[in-house]
Parts: C-alpha cells; structure tokens; sequence
C-alpha cells in the first residue's frame, strides 16, 4: 500500500468569476514556492464556471497545482438540468471533487437536501 499524499485544498465556493479566477490562481502560483508544493498535492477548487479557464491556465504555465470541482452528479449522464458528471469533469482535469457539503446535508441550499445515501452514490473514479 503506497504512502497517503497530504492535500491542500481551497473551496472557492461562488466566488470569483471566470476573470477573476484566472487572477487569483496567478497570484497563488506566484506566491507558492516548490517547498510548498513538494510531497503534497495543492488543490483549487473553483466555481464550474472558471474550471475549464483554469484548466488552460494550469497546463500552459505547467502550474504545480491541481484542479478540483466542487461537486457532481452520480450518474454519468442524463436529463439533469445544471448538474456536471464526473466524466466531465474528467475531460478539464479535475482530479478531486467535494461532495456532501454540509449546507446541502442540512438542506440549507434552496430545494437541496442531499442524504447520506445519495453522496455515497457518487463514483469515485
């Protein structure tokens, strides 16, 4: 069994256009340093709207991060108007998604009540 990797992460939660995306991470990527980034994995996690601006941004520069979603839908497609696959999310690179969030558990977002169940139901691949 190989070693776990510490992971940084930051949730941008619905904040920052798809502009000021591009702004922010260009700033983290100037301020991290190879120590920062060496043996542990640096996550952003955008709105979806940014992810595929970042996704240039990331593999142009050849930025030492990663790029993360802040959620998905279990089904690989499907009529779910608004929702995003993992496959994709696949296809711009994201390699970690946060599912479960607890305004959703507690049904605090509006019309959502996600369920033990129904996060576990998202795949992990």
């Amino acid at each position: 069994m190989s070693a776990r990797i510490p992971l940084i992460a930051g949730n941008w939660k619905m904040h920052r256009d798809h502009l000021e995306a591009i702004q922010l991470l260009q700033r983290l990527a100037y301020h991290l340093t190879e120590e920062d980034t060496d043996g542990q994995e640096v996550v952003v996690h955008p709105p979806f709207i940014a992810l595929r601006s970042l996704q240039t941004l990331i593999q142009s520069d050849k930025m030492r991060l990663l790029l993360g979603a802040q959620d998905c839908h279990a089904e690989s497609e499907g009529a779910y108007t608004g929702d995003v696959s993992v496959p994709m999310l696949a296809r711009l690179d994201v390699r970690y998604v946060i599912v479960g969030h607890s305004e959703s558990l507690l049904g605090l977002r509006h019309g959502f009540c996600q369920t033990g169940p129904s996060v576990y139901e998202r795949p992990l691949n």
